[in-house]
């Protein structure tokens, strides 16, 4: 297979008055081993996502039920709701800087995260952050699709009644994995249509989901007559010496929450229709929503602690309180728009670019799309977010780890070294500048291991609450371990800068 720009005499890359580059068309690229259509950059005129469309992909991909979820995992952990809302919106500042660094070679030259990684790994090697990238999108792709299923479950059964009850297979009511099935194919036959109709998919569902939210509460504040005691609720951990053990694992594992996106948003901005607008639309759209749903969480909940005398931190649990069949209906479509949105965005678009880029020749955008939902059931992804020890210290901070490293190595060759310059054909054509041994950059590959090591080698947990030992995978890194994907992108970012200075050196001597 020969991808191929429509035809026009080549020359080289074209770029227009914004800074933008595209292949001239007539371009091709005869190697199938690295390109199709679906890797090749965006052509100029294609790229139109507006300032409105980013913001709205941001608001529909973070008004989910895991996010609305985080302020409690961190209340169960010990913080009052102040200091929970604190760290989440922290988190999301923090990791709103990366995702614009490593988005601004989407607009400028039009290409997904894979072929970004190239440039630093090699063509080959770009596969090793691209498959990393992939498991983890597909185990978040299953952890929502579960989630989401479960939403469904609850809601059918309050007004249809008697599905809890239904004969279990798995440990679970048939019913539920019936919602859970009918969920998935929904959700894969949205994206198979293409980044467009997401794009369109995004833009209505992103105001619904906020109204559907906002509606919740003011129905528990009603029925509460005012928000209820949880506000009022002292912090277990202080200020002092037992919060800030808490607060540094906590604060990465809310950064590894969106670490996935900070790594693959060229997937997206590649279609912007400039830099202002992807800049603008991610500000806008992250921290904001974020926080603000994080507050929406923690008001409902105090509402519901006021109403039922205890907190019900699940929104879907809570709209099942309800008798009224209208109300549950809404409800029911909020999750699932909520969920489908985040899912396709997030989890669905990275492995299927990552995936496409793997075998080029035999994997398309669509296939990899149909991949990663076989993938994500495999996974088994609820037994992921079984406890909140588990699903913040161990999956997100283990995650948080190694995405950090590859982020440090992604932003250190295209802003410290390449200055944001790209040889834009060299990164679809073996043997040129993006080559370097047989298709792999081994100083890339040296900065990610070690990276990785003091990331998460010192991984650990307490007694019987996880999978790893009490005293860290290598004890002595064990008190690394609490700012995983600080430590991954500082130090990966650091050495990479290193080896590669030094391998200019030699090369000038």
């Amino acid at each position: 297979m020969t991808a191929t720009v429509p035809p026009v005499p080549p020359s080289g890359p074209v770029p227009d008055p914004s800074g933008r580059v595209e292949l001239p068309p007539g371009t091709t690229f005869p190697d199938s081993r690295f390109v199709n259509d679906d890797l090749l950059p965006v052509p100029v005129a294609r790229r139109r996502w507006t300032t409105y469309n980013f913001a709205a992909l941001w608001v529909g991909m973070a008004h989910n039920i895991p996010s609305w979820l985080l302020a409690s995992g961190l209340v169960a952990l010990g913080m009052d709701w102040k200091q929970a809302v604190f760290t989440i919106a922290l988190a999301n500042v923090i990791v709103l800087l990366p995702m614009l660094l490593t988005g601004h070679a989407g607009p400028k030259y039009g290409i997904p995260f894979p072929v970004l990684a190239r440039a630093s790994f090699g063509l080959r090697g770009a596969n090793l952050p691209a498959m990393i990238r992939a498991g983890v999108a597909c185990a978040w792709f299953g952890i929502q699709t579960w989630i989401g299923g479960q939403g469904i479950f609850v809601l059918l059964g309050k007004i249809f009644g008697g599905w809890a009850e239904a004969a279990k297979f798995g440990g679970q009511p048939w019913t539920l994995w019936v919602c859970f099935l009918l969920f998935w194919v929904l959700e894969l036959a949205i994206i198979y249509r293409g980044m467009e109709a997401l794009r369109r998919f995004e833009n209505w569902a992103a105001p619904f989901v906020i109204v559907g939210a906002l509606v919740l509460l003011g129905w528990i504040a009603v029925k509460a007559g005012g928000l209820g005691p949880l506000l009022d609720q002292p912090s277990r951990l202080g200020w002092g010496a037992d919060f800030w053990p808490v607060f540094f694992p906590s604060l990465m594992g809310m950064i590894a929450f969106w670490a996935t996106l900070s790594l693959n948003i060229p997937d997206f901005t590649r279609f912007g229709a400039g830099q202002r607008a992807q800049v603008w639309g991610q500000t806008l759209g992250l921290p904001t929503t974020m926080t603000l749903f994080a507050l929406l969480s923690v008001f409902v909940t105090s509402g519901s602690q006021a109403v039922y005398g205890a907190a019900v931190w699940d929104p879907v649990e809570l709209a099942a309180k309800t008798d009224n069949v209208f109300g549950l209906l809404f409800a029911l479509v909020t999750v699932l728009i909520a969920t489908i949105s985040v899912n396709i965005a997030a989890n669905v678009v990275s492995p299927a670019y990552d995936l496409a880029n793997l075998a080029p020749s035999f994997v398309n955008f669509r296939t990899g799309a149909l991949i990663t939902g076989v993938v994500g059931v495999l996974i088994m992804p609820w037994k992921l977010t079984a406890t909140p020890e588990l699903y913040i210290f161990t999956w997100l901070g283990l995650v948080g780890g190694l995405l950090g490293t590859v982020a440090g190595i992604l932003i250190a060759d295209y802003w410290l070294l390449r200055r944001t310059v790209l040889d834009l054909p060299a990164l679809y054509t073996p043997g040129g500048r993006y080559w370097y041994t047989a298709g792999w950059n081994l100083r890339a590959v040296a900065a990610f291991v070690v990276g990785g090591v003091l990331a998460v080698g010192g991984s650990h947990s307490a007694p019987g609450k996880g999978p790893f030992p009490e005293d860290g995978l290598i004890p002595f890194l064990r008190p690394l371990a609490d700012y995983g994907w600080a430590v991954g992108l500082a130090a990966s970012l650091g050495l990479y800068v290193a080896l590669m200075g030094a391998g200019r050196s030699r090369r000038t001597k």
